[in-house]
């Protein structure tokens, strides 16, 4: 696979820093991630991998909400509610740690720049606050895929365990997607 990153394919709004190394562990396969602080009791995380996909067709994929629990295992219902300039979705999900099984509920407001970007916004959930945001951007003969979040939960648990759990799962929930994604096209 033969593909080379321009300066339109760089993530612009990361301090990632795109060395030729990264750009080559991308196009082999690996998902790269980068944690950060939020707030006292959150995370946020941005993740990147390389689809070898056509950008419209990743597009048309993922843009079909309920098909989302087979790219994240833990989500166990994803629901359109509103359809039109801005949707709204619904997406439950449910995780076990140790002794216990954590359940989240969120509606989130949806926002899509065709072809190019997803916003999603906490509408109402268990969630003092929730942002998502997915780009893509060609890349070679395919196409970048970035997603980041940032969330607060209801449930006091110190940033740092937030930031580790994100950067622990996310890289597996993407190599999920990207599985799922190459099934697909």
């Amino acid at each position: 696979m033969s593909a080379s990153f321009t300066s339109d394919s760089v993530p612009t709004n990361s301090s990632m820093p795109w060395t030729q190394d990264k750009q080559k562990l991308l196009m082999q396969g690996e998902i790269l991630v980068q944690t950060r602080s939020h707030t006292a009791w959150g995370g946020a995380v941005t993740a990147w991998m390389y689809l070898p996909l056509m950008r419209s067709n990743v597009w048309q994929q993922i843009t079909d909400y309920p098909r989302w629990v087979h790219y994240f295992p833990d989500v166990i219902k994803s629901e359109v509610l509103q359809s039109g300039e801005m949707k709204r979705l619904y997406q439950s999900a449910q995780k076990t740690f140790f002794f216990f099984t954590a359940q989240v509920e969120i509606y989130l407001d949806v926002v899509e720049e065709f072809g190019q970007k997803i916003q999603f916004k906490l509408q109402k959930g268990n969630f003092h606050d929730f942002t998502a945001n997915l780009d893509l951007k060609d890349c070679g003969d395919g196409t970048l895929l970035s997603y980041t979040v940032q969330a607060t939960p209801t449930i006091p648990i110190p940033s740092i365990f937030i930031q580790q759990a994100m950067n622990f799962e996310l890289p597996a929930n993407m190599r999920k997607m990207r599985q799922v994604l190459c099934k697909g096209q």
